[in-house]
């Protein structure tokens, strides 16, 4: 297992909070002037760059990192946007323009390769990708999206304008395959359908929807919210469904500690260890700590356990936002871990996302079976030594946000096979819904709600 496969094939991150909170169309915002030349002799009318719309540009530039391979939506998409200081019109736009792209990028894909020779730069192609998107599944008009895509290549210099003009002008739907209509890769469909049976078209169709806002929020926060003229929805497993009226972390709710982003599956997750006030709790790959900080809430005295340094700088600031504290080891789960027993202890073991395809729609275009096994060989070395820290009598809660079959029963069926000092148990606590899978459950990824494998194993006294 490469470090790199560990670090970043995993995806934790929440999606950005500005997804799914914003709609655009094209001449909604104001565009960008004209440039003007630097030097040298005037343009002719044909070469100047035309206005376009700045939200493009960053939602372009976005893309091209992710569909490069070097970063993943939520944190580029999030650090690009605050970056821009863009109104929050424009934000929406370029939020649907860079997850809208990712998650049809199968059809996409299918519909310039025929329209392209030879090697296509990376910036082109994500030129010609956005403006597809919004040709063929925004519904923009299409001599707008010509124009502005156009002037976009020409005013950033992101790809030939003739090019670009050409493409987009012609480009249309491509006839409908399986792979078009999931926009999954065969072998990962057939993944879901095997995972969730009659209900698995519904869920591969609400993968392709945008990520609704999901938040912890306390009565205040709620409050604060409705004031600001945000939207409430009561959700699930006590996380409420929220539409923005602005940035997330321009809210009241979010600065005064009174709001905490997570998914329902997440959040089932903490909830499948029961009564946690005033127990001593083992929170182990905790990431950037929002398990942590759920924990916390409820009354846990929690130690959290990661290999990554940085990330608990970041869930010390999120408790500090949140008026939380916590413990933070450094160490690789990989290896046994010296630490006092604990009654309850969590494993959100790092893990493949497959899960999470509404929200971080790049992974499908990376993901590989050969990687699912690489992680779940990855997961059976940290689930021993997570269970070498449960007190007899205690309690193991093992999750993945994945519902591929190696990652998440496979590795616990093996387990149980091996320690029979432990049984697995019902899941409590959770009530988002779910399907059975081997010794846990599966969360049924649908209307946002991530897919998770949960199970829960008692150690004998």
């Amino acid at each position: 297992m490469s470090r790199r496969l560990y670090l970043h094939l995993t995806s934790h991150n929440p999606p950005s909070p500005l997804s799914g909170a914003y709609t655009a169309k094209v001449n909604d915002a104001p565009r960008r002037p004209s440039a003007r030349p630097a030097s040298g002799s005037r343009p002719s009318r044909e070469d100047r760059p035309g206005p376009f719309n700045p939200a493009r540009e960053v939602a372009v530039r976005v893309l091209l990192r992710v569909l490069n391979g070097d970063a993943f939506a939520a944190p580029a998409l999030d650090d690009a946007l605050q970056q821009a200081c863009l109104p929050g019109r424009d934000s929406g736009l370029a939020t649907h323009v860079v997850y809208g792209t990712l998650r049809h990028a199968l059809t996409l894909d299918r519909a310039l390769s025929p329209m392209l020779k030879g090697e296509t730069h990376p910036k082109t192609r994500a030129v010609l990708m956005a403006g597809a998107f919004e040709k063929l599944f925004l519904g923009t008009a299409p001599h707008a999206v010509a124009s502005e895509y156009v002037n976009l290549a020409r005013g950033a210099r992101l790809g030939p304008p003739g090019l670009v003009n050409a493409v987009l002008r012609r480009v249309t739907l491509p006839d409908a395959t399986d792979e078009t209509r999931t926009e999954l890769p065969g072998w990962l469909a057939d993944l879901y359908r095997a995972a969730f049976g009659e209900r698995a078209g519904a869920v591969m169709a609400d993968l392709l929807r945008p990520q609704p806002l999901w938040l912890s929020l306390s009565d205040a926060g709620v409050r604060a919210l409705e004031e600001e003229g945000s939207v409430v929805h009561p959700g699930v497993q006590g996380v409420d469904r929220v539409e923005l009226d602005r940035p997330l972390r321009r809210t009241a709710a979010y600065e005064d500690g009174q709001a905490q982003p997570i998914n329902p599956a997440s959040l089932a997750c903490v909830d499948a260890l029961g009564d946690v006030s005033g127990v001593r709790v083992l929170d182990l790959a905790g990431g950037a700590g929002v398990k942590a900080a759920m924990l916390a809430t409820r009354g846990a005295q929690v130690t959290s356990v990661d290999l990554v340094a940085r990330k608990h700088d970041a869930a010390r600031g999120n408790l500090r936002r949140l008026g939380l504290k916590a413990e933070f080891v450094t160490h690789d789960l990989t290896e046994p871990l010296t630490l006092e027993p604990a009654a309850v202890v969590l494993l959100d073991a790092p893990c493949t996302g497959s899960g999470t395809l509404r929200s971080h729609p790049e992974i499908k275009l990376r993901l590989t079976p050969d990687a699912v096994q690489e992680m779940a060989a990855l997961q059976a070395r940290m689930l021993p030594n997570a269970a070498a820290l449960v007190q007899p009598g205690g309690t193991l809660v093992y999750s993945v946000c994945s519902v591929t079959p190696q990652e998440g029963p496979q590795v616990v069926q093996a387990f149980l096979d091996a320690h029979p000092d432990f049984e697995a148990q019902p899941v409590p606590g959770v009530e988002v819904p779910t399907v059975p899978a081997g010794p846990g459950v599966l969360t049924v990824p649908d209307g946002g709600i991530d897919g998770f494998f949960i199970a829960r194993m008692v150690r004998r006294a």
